[in-house]
């Protein structure tokens, strides 16, 4: 049967914003190894090296930061990767360019990477040629990363026409002409029919795999709340819409955290359980299992009470007098998931348009 189907799961660092410090990094990995997570990929917009300045070398502590994070995945059985986005280089990708590429991967390389992935989201696509320019790219990087694994976000990574509407129109027969060039080892992500997708089904996962001519890697937008709407509010509810039936069709399912990253290892806890159980899967119990095993006793009953207001009402509509009381609540709790929850009542994780676009 499908349900019995589970995908490796993983975790895609793609969100914008203030990024995660490499303690809350080996955290989050010690709670999600054990629980099945087995590849954790780098890549916070924020990291300007591999993003926009991405031409530029990477200072020597950072690389070294990243070497000892690969070291602590694969002491966890996790595969490790780094996300390059090569902004500019489908422009020109002359050999100015590819020298500055090929700089880049052995500054790469020399972290122990196990996955390469090459992002090309969230910058203009609309050029007839687009999937031959990004293949070649690809191409160019596969010859010279050590990583045993590439994979590929495309420009168009959803059906979504808001990506059309901010990044240009994408070109016809884009996915297709991307899955005929890329070599069919690449794995592709895929966010679903939508930027964050409400629901995620096997029919649609079916038509993205014909048109790509392979099975996709899902990147899955929850819990993320790194927009200015969605940093108003905390994600932790369990993973709905996600059948266990999707697993026949995925090579992986990475999901993109929330900018908390102890709170998000309670719906990351949820994905697991919504696979093991398939159809047997409910939501509510879900949540109750993964909060227990990521906070203590003593926190889970205030984030019970306060869910609510926590994650639908948002800081918008809590008064000053309502985030007074929560803070209080929270102030005497030793625990790094209730520090987020006070940074997150203090306005630390709130954000631009304009700082979003800047990275």
């Amino acid at each position: 049967m499908a349900e019995g189907i589970i995908p490796p799961l993983g975790i895609i660092e793609g969100y914008y914003g203030k990024p995660w410090s490499f303690a809350a990094r080996e955290a989050v990995l010690k709670r999600l190894a054990p629980a099945g997570y087995s590849f954790f990929h780098y890549a916070p917009k924020a990291d300007s090296y591999l993003r926009r300045q991405w031409r530029e070398d990477m200072p020597v502590s950072h690389t070294q930061d990243l070497a000892v994070f690969a070291w602590q995945c694969r002491h966890h059985q996790v595969r490790f990767g780094v996300g390059l986005s090569p902004y500019g280089a489908h422009l020109d990708f002359e050999p100015e360019a590819k020298d500055q590429l090929r700089r880049k991967l052995d500054q790469i390389n020399g972290v122990d990477i196990d996955d390469l992935a090459i992002l090309f989201d969230d910058m203009r696509g609309d050029l007839p040629d687009l999937a031959q320019r990004q293949s070649e790219i690809v191409a160019f990087c596969a010859d010279h990363t050590r990583a045993t694994q590439i994979y590929v976000c495309p420009s168009y990574y959803t059906d979504d026409p808001v990506l059309d509407r901010v990044f240009g129109d994408r070109p016809r027969d884009y996915l297709e002409d991307l899955g005929r060039l890329l070599d069919r080892q690449i794995q592709i992500y895929w966010t679903g029919e939508e930027v964050c997708a409400r629901e995620i089904s096997p029919g649609h996962l079916k038509d993205v795999s014909q048109r790509l001519g392979r099975k996709v890697c899902l990147w899955d937008n929850y819990p993320v709340n790194d927009s200015p709407r969605m940093a108003d509010h905390l994600h932790l509810g369990a993973f709905t819409g996600r059948p266990a039936a999707n697993g026949a069709y995925l090579t992986g399912h990475a999901i993109n955290p929330a900018l908390q990253p102890i709170l998000s290892c309670i719906p990351a806890l949820t994905l697991v359980e919504a696979y093991a159980k398939g159809p047997d899967y409910r939501y509510g119990q879900a949540f109750e299992h993964a909060l227990v095993q990521t906070v203590d006793p003593a926190l889970a009953a205030r984030l019970r009470k306060d869910f609510n207001s926590l994650t639908a009402d948002g800081l918008s509509r809590l008064d000053s007098a309502a985030r007074d009381r929560l803070r209080g609540r929270y102030a005497d709790l030793d625990h790094p998931a209730a520090r987020e929850i006070l940074a997150w009542l203090a306005g630390e994780y709130q954000t631009s348009l304009e700082a979003i676009m800047a990275q």
